[in-house]
């Protein structure tokens, strides 16, 4: 029987290389279902799925709070969790009392350290948009005051000679006692359910199958990481992939929630009467 090809995307990120491993290289058989996997950037995957075209695609939180007319929330492959937000950065020296008026380098306008930085400043800030991976070399050579940085970042930044002025997380966490919603994975709401939940077990068993093979998964994860050194990788993963990420769970989805909640409140996000998720258990 002929498979049903879905387009898969995710982004180059060790949590999400990781994650997709075993449905990317057909370790999990989904009965019927094969998939054409595609790579990039985040904020180039937010970009793309303004045009609806992508089945199924890793989005920033901020994204999917857009595009909740066109797409739906699968409830494994997540990256929520403690400890984990996005960092505030700058040369030493500086300190926040000039953010307001400063110009900031953001991983993207779609992201959710952007929705955050709003909604930490409690205004639009004066944001520029690059890729992640640029973010700290120009913080560090002074062509923008602050930087709102992700991923390895976190690990990283003190070798640009940089210093952290707020966690983002941190910040969301105090303010709500919940985990801090950074990014999910996204279905097309014309996907019929029953692809919809075969395509959610598969991430699922794709998940288990890399906590069952990390040695196999490796050389994956490593073939399209921005930083290289083994320890960040394996910080990076064990950060990003957790209980979460397996189900998003009652809690997770009430962060979620949350977000959505505060940054339409801010006009931030548009309104929608959509469920968050692509299909009601």
């Amino acid at each position: 029987m002929k498979k049903k090809k879905l387009s898969l995307a995710f982004s180059t990120c060790p949590n999400d290389t990781y994650i997709f491993y075993a449905l990317a290289h057909g370790k999990i058989d989904l009965e019927g279902l094969s998939f054409d996997i595609m790579l990039n950037d985040v904020e180039h995957l937010n970009q793309q799925a303004q045009k609806g075209i992508v089945d199924i695609s890793k989005l920033s939180f901020a994204a999917i709070g857009h595009l909740t007319g066109t797409y739906g929330l699968l409830r494994s492959g997540a990256a929520l969790g403690q400890g984990c937000g996005p960092l505030i950065v700058a040369r030493k020296g500086m300190d926040l009392n000039s953010i307001k008026s400063a110009r900031i380098a953001v991983p993207g306008l779609w992201t959710t350290a952007n929705l955050l930085l709003g909604l930490f400043t409690g205004r639009t800030p004066n944001i520029i948009p690059m890729t992640f991976d640029k973010i700290m070399p120009a913080v560090q050579s002074g062509e923008y005051d602050f930087g709102v940085i992700i991923h390895e970042g976190r690990f990283t930044y003190q070798n640009y000679d940089l210093m952290c002025l707020a966690d983002l997380g941190e910040w969301w966490e105090s303010e709500t006692s919940l985990p801090i919603p950074l990014g999910g994975i996204a279905i097309r709401r014309d996907i019929s359910q029953e692809i919809i939940c075969r395509v959610e077990s598969g991430i699922r068993e794709s998940i288990e199958y890399a906590h069952l093979h990390t040695s196999e998964t490796n050389c994956y994860v490593k073939a399209h990481a921005q930083e290289l050194s083994d320890d960040v990788v394996c910080q990076h993963i064990s950060l990003y992939v957790n209980e979460f990420s397996l189900d998003i769970g009652s809690q997770g989805a009430r962060a979620i929630e949350t977000l959505f909640s505060k940054a339409r409140r801010r006009g931030l996000l548009p309104e929608s009467e959509k469920s968050l998720f692509a299909y009601e258990k």
